[in-house]
């Protein structure tokens, strides 16, 4: 009787470990975005994306524990070939040499994630805003959660620094840039 109770004691103690443990989940890119926004001769908004990322992160008792992210940043997409085929070179992501952007978590507080974000060689701490989306069971029975970072950077902070100075004023390529991260990932 008294082994029992211990080995039921032990095992209850090993289950309730294993769920408060972090549960690591890899990105499901078919369900995942990675975006960008940037103002044009100052009146109007470029958006694009990135169809080439992958990325791992930890979720514990629905808090992000980490955070790993590589974009391949040959596949820029704005819907205009020229303009990405500028985009990837020397004159912004100069994809021959920097082919990867890579971000990862070094903390979170609250609504809040800081973490280091590598872009055309140059490594920055950025902060982002976080907003956790929750966990589900998929209809195959695999756990999924996801959650969407948003922020801003200064293209300029990270050497892209090409752009043409309006006649009435103002540049071709605004300097802010607007970043969405949009994560939907299976427990592994």
């Amino acid at each position: 009787m008294k082994n029992r109770f211990l080995t039921t004691f032990v095992s209850g103690l090993l289950l309730s470990s294993l769920s408060l443990a972090a549960a690591p989940y890899s990105v499901d890119v078919s369900h995942s975005n990675v975006s960008f926004k940037v103002k044009h001769m100052m009146v109007s908004t470029v958006s694009g994306n990135f169809s080439g990322f992958s990325g791992t992160y930890d979720l514990e008792k629905g808090v992000l524990k980490s955070l790993n992210g590589t974009v391949k940043a040959t596949t820029v997409n704005t819907g205009i070939v020229k303009r990405d085929d500028h985009l990837r070179s020397a004159d912004f992501f100069d994809v021959t040499a920097y082919p990867e952007i890579t971000f990862g978590l070094l903390s979170h507080k609250g609504k809040k994630v800081t973490g280091n974000l590598s872009l055309h060689g140059v490594t920055k701490k950025v902060t982002m805003d976080l907003e956790m989306g929750g966990e589900v069971i998929d209809p195959n029975g695999n756990k999924r959660s996801g959650f969407a970072l948003s922020g801003k950077i200064n293209r300029k902070d990270f050497g892209l620094n090409w752009s043409k100075a309006l006649e009435a004023g103002g540049v071709v390529v605004g300097d802010e840039v607007k970043l969405t991260v949009e994560i939907e990932g299976i427990e592994d």
